[in-house]
């Protein structure tokens, strides 16, 4: 046998041992990405990292005049993750919040700490490599991870048109996404919070209302620049689950005709963001009342016919569990914080919607005890991710 075809089967046999090692699992090639709603029936429940990745120095933020984010102590992600009072997470924190019967952490991330103020809107590598370690935290003990835009949406798009506020989102995103790309699908990436749509300065420096009109454009523009941006990435973002933001987050305006999910590149790869199922009743001190179950079936009918019935899933990013005995309705039929909390969660989770409970340090999860504190609440939890889980 001559060399040249030795050197042939040499190299074939190189070529077929090096594919059988790459792991397809993961790969947009392979067509096993799961779809949006096969990950939100393996999400679970969810619980927020609040408090923590998206704290900054607020003060004077709300005012035209301040023109970008005070730097906290000696400018380290820790100074950040810890200036709103929160313990710095660890891997202990998280994998208590996997043993306490939640599936899914969202990271909140204020990507303007430790930016430097020069238009670039070039995200610290220090910044993101923590994020990245809380990441991996949630990898490790076998859980979704939710990275978002949070509070700093806020201070770009008050200061910013749709389109400017359009090319420095794209860029963040595009990041964002980069940093991330190679990552498992249990990663997942939520647009932004809660303020597309929201107030604008105008030109005497006063936050100004929008038009609807204005306020879904701008919602609609920014959800298609956030799904753009990341599948021009590659990777693992080609046909990774993206969750955009609903207007205000909000139910009523989110359901409306109005708005408008995405294009995409990919079928069946898209959730929507909403909070709070009974926010209304919650601020009018209703809770536990006939009237407040029958707005939280209201509200989720409004999900249901709006994007449940499309086979969208939808991602309740904020959930309320502490519920004080100063804003029960005076006849309320459920009558303690953890009754409501169980109420709430098995209608969500019924309807296959994914629920995010707003925690802060020491809240309702302890993070220096690593576990629910309310022996009541971790009963609800229990019960319910047991159903989950099944």
């Amino acid at each position: 046998m001559n060399n040249k075809i030795i050197s042939f089967i040499l190299a074939v046999f190189m070529s077929v041992s090096s594919s059988a090692c790459v792991n397809t699992e993961n790969s947009p090639a392979s067509g096993t990405s799961p779809t949006a709603q096969e990950t939100a029936a393996d999400m679970g429940l969810g619980l927020n990292l609040g408090n923590t990745m998206e704290a900054y120095s607020a003060s004077g933020c709300e005012k035209i005049s301040y023109e970008w984010i005070p730097v906290i102590g000696s400018n380290t992600p820790r100074d950040y993750e810890t200036c709103w009072g929160a313990v710095e997470t660890t891997q202990a924190v998280i994998d208590g919040i996997k043993a306490e019967g939640f599936d899914t952490v969202r990271i909140p991330v204020f990507w303007g700490n430790m930016m430097k103020n020069d238009g670039t809107y070039t995200i610290n590598p220090e910044y993101i490599a923590r994020v990245k370690e809380i990441v991996d935290y949630c990898m490790n003990a076998d859980m979704y991870a939710v990275i978002n835009i949070h509070h700093f949406d806020e201070f770009i798009i008050r200061r910013n048109s749709t389109e400017e506020c359009s090319n420095i989102f794209t860029h963040l995103w595009t990041q964002i996404a980069e940093y991330f790309k190679d990552y498992p699908y249990t990663v997942i990436f939520e647009g932004y919070n809660e303020y597309l749509g929201g107030n604008q300065f105008d030109e005497k420096g006063q936050l100004t209302e929008l038009s609807k009109k204005d306020a879904y454009e701008m919602t609609n523009t920014l959800n298609q620049t956030f799904v753009d941006a990341v599948r021009a990435t590659g990777g693992n973002n080609a046909e990774r689950v993206l969750i955009v933001s609903g207007y205000w987050t909000n139910i009523d305006n989110t359901t409306s005709p109005e708005f408008v999910v995405p294009a995409d590149t990919i079928s069946d790869r898209l959730m929507v963001s909403v909070h709070y199922v009974d926010n209304m009743m919650y601020w009018t001190n209703k809770i536990g009342g006939d009237e407040w179950v029958k707005y939280t079936d209201s509200q989720i009918d409004l999900l249901d016919k709006a994007f449940l019935s499309k086979n969208i899933p939808v991602f309740m990013g904020e959930t309320s569990v502490n519920y004080p005995s100063s804003n029960f309705a005076r006849n309320a039929v459920y009558k303690t914080s953890s009754e409501c909390v169980e109420v709430v969660l098995q209608k969500l989770t019924d309807k296959g919607i994914v629920p995010v409970i707003w925690d802060t340090n020491d809240n309702f999860y302890s993070r220096t005890k690593y576990r629910i504190k309310s022996d009541d609440d971790r009963e609800v939890i229990k019960k319910i991710s047991e159903k989950l889980r099944k």
